[in-house]
């Protein structure tokens, strides 16, 4: 097959338009194109009364000598032979093994790590602190009504991971040579998934579908041999002379494994202590934090699509901004969710964390996003349980601020930007449940990141009109940003100084999403495989 990259047509173009540039292109008669298979499709929307979609296709063809075509087009980026797309197994499990693995944690990196070393015949061990995603939802959704924790079963804490509730985002900037993310999204596919999340340049899943999704990926691991354990905490990861020998629960029983995969997420402070109490290398690692924003969709769509906006192709318009800071600084939008809400994403009592989620659909009136400050390690002395001191700070001061029962503090933009308390909503209903209060937030960072924000709010407006309106409502706070831990691995993709101990996913510092937490769980499989192969 031979690839084209980069075709460009109209947003309303009709159906012949990709054969004819096909054709075009190529040099070829109608009668030698047999098929056109869409690899991917996005937008160019930065003319917003112009909007192009961006195709990258797969051609067959019948007589035709595709090497020879090839060679006419060697110089042109855009044509070269399509790549294998396919995921190749590294390896097949003997029919005795000395133990099995153990992956601790089940959002998507551990998932992943799971089915993959599921498929290849290594019969996993899964150990999730948390509940099923079914009764994990139950769970998170008492609390945005009741206001009842559940510190284990929660938006952190549970089958599927922090991701479940987000807007189901399946896009990364992580280098894929191997088209890693392709298994992810097929895997999600055969679960229950949109089929277009193949082709799609930002495809997104939402949280409804995803619940489901992660019941028909457990059950393939379980078909395949694996054994998943809920409501089982690790306390213990047993490591003599420098090797791992298993883990220990927190009723007290031991599993003896030399190969541990380390999938915990970026909230299980409990263990993050355990491993340095144990010894495991650790180091700081950047994280940010700031508010979520809440708008009007509509003005996000207007904004960013003018005449077409609502149009289906489009769907929910979204935006990345960045802005550097002259106290040197940087504040950007994270995790936007068109269409969705600002939920309650704490995990530990007394602590108020938001986060935002979207359906499938992104129908809800608001869009919302993070808008964060970068930290670095300086920022806390170089220490990784500094940091996770600093986070746990700003979430306890949110908690203070917004009343002490879990509801979140809030503040208009344009009281925020005259340094002003607010003292009521403007146009924009808040969607975080249980509810807000409107106060200052110029108490719930620090200083600098304050500084930041009330700087980088106007020069967003100017790429996003609207943006910095005075009725835009931000809501605090944004801390789990990521992980202000690495937990260093080498080549092998073991700990640095713990042999059979492999950190994985957001928690350990290797990914940033479910699609890169995806792809890091495929990896770390595979190299708990071949070393499984070793003996």
């Amino acid at each position: 097959m031979i690839r084209i990259n980069e075709v460009k047509l109209p947003l309303d173009h009709d159906e012949m338009a990709l054969k004819d540039v096909v054709i075009s292109k190529l040099g070829i008669t109608q009668d030698q194109l047999v098929h056109i298979h869409v690899f991917k499709r996005g937008y160019d929307a930065r003319k917003r009364n112009d909007i192009v979609l961006i195709y990258t296709l797969d051609i067959h063809l019948k007589n035709v000598d595709e090497k020879q075509l090839l060679n006419t087009f060697e110089n042109d980026h855009q044509i070269k032979e399509t790549p294998d797309t396919r995921y190749h197994y590294v390896a097949k499990a003997p029919p005795n093994l000395p133990h099995r693995p153990v992956v601790i944690g089940m959002g998507p990196c551990g998932l992943f790590t799971g089915l993959i070393l599921a498929q290849m015949g290594f019969k996993p061990l899964i150990l999730e602190r948390g509940k099923s995603v079914h009764e994990r939802a139950k769970d998170t959704f008492r609390f945005w009504r009741t206001r009842e924790l559940n510190t284990e079963s929660n938006v952190q804490f549970g089958e599927g991971g922090a991701g479940t509730f987000s807007d189901g985002k399946l896009y990364s900037q992580v280098k894929d040579p191997r088209f890693l993310g392709l298994k992810v999204k097929e895997e999600f596919v055969a679960a229950g998934a949109p089929s277009e999340i193949i082709y799609l340049s930002k495809p997104h899943i939402g949280t409804y579908k995803l619940v489901t999704m992660v019941e028909k990926m457990r059950s393939k691991i379980i078909e395949l041999g694996g054994e998943i354990r809920f409501e089982t905490r690790v306390d213990e990861i047993n490591i003599e002379n420098k090797k791992v020998t298993g883990v220990t629960l927190s009723t007290g029983e031991f599993i003896a494994s030399a190969h541990v995969a380390l999938a915990i997420g970026h909230s299980a402070r409990d263990t993050v202590q355990m491993l340095h109490d144990k010894g495991v290398y650790l180091e700081a690692q950047s994280f940010s934090v700031g508010f979520r924003i809440e708008h009007k969709q509509e003005t996000i769509d207007k904004a960013r699509f003018g005449q077409n906006a609502g149009h289906p192709l489009l769907g929910a318009a979204d935006y990345k901004l960045v802005h550097h800071c002259k106290n040197g600084r940087s504040v950007y939008s994270f995790c936007m969710c068109p269409g969705g809400v600002v939920v309650a994403a704490t995990s530990e009592l007394e602590s108020v964390v938001t986060n935002g989620m979207s359906q499938y659909s992104r129908s809800e009136r608001n869009a919302n996003s993070a808008i964060v400050v970068g930290l670095s390690p300086e920022d806390f002395d170089n220490d990784p349980l500094k940091g996770i001191a600093l986070q746990r700070e700003l979430e306890r001061n949110a908690y203070i601020l917004g009343g002490s029962n879990y509801d979140a503090p809030a503040q208009c933009v344009g009281d925020f930007l005259k340094n002003k308390k607010s003292g009521a909503l403007g146009e924009i209903e808040p969607s975080y449940k249980p509810n807000v209060k409107m106060t200052d937030l110029s108490a719930s960072l620090p200083h600098y990141a304050i500084e930041a924000i009330r700087e980088a709010l106007p020069a967003f407006n100017k790429k996003i009109n609207g943006f910095s309106g005075p009725d835009s409502l931000l809501t605090g706070v944004e801390t789990r940003t990521s992980s202000p831990v690495q937990i260093k691995r080498g080549k092998d993709f073991q700990s640095i100084n713990t042999q059979g101990l492999y950190p994985a996913g957001e928690g350990a510092g290797y990914a940033g999403g479910i699609l890169s937490a995806g792809i890091d769980g495929i990896k770390v499989a595979e190299a708990i495989a071949l070393d499984m192969l070793k003996g």
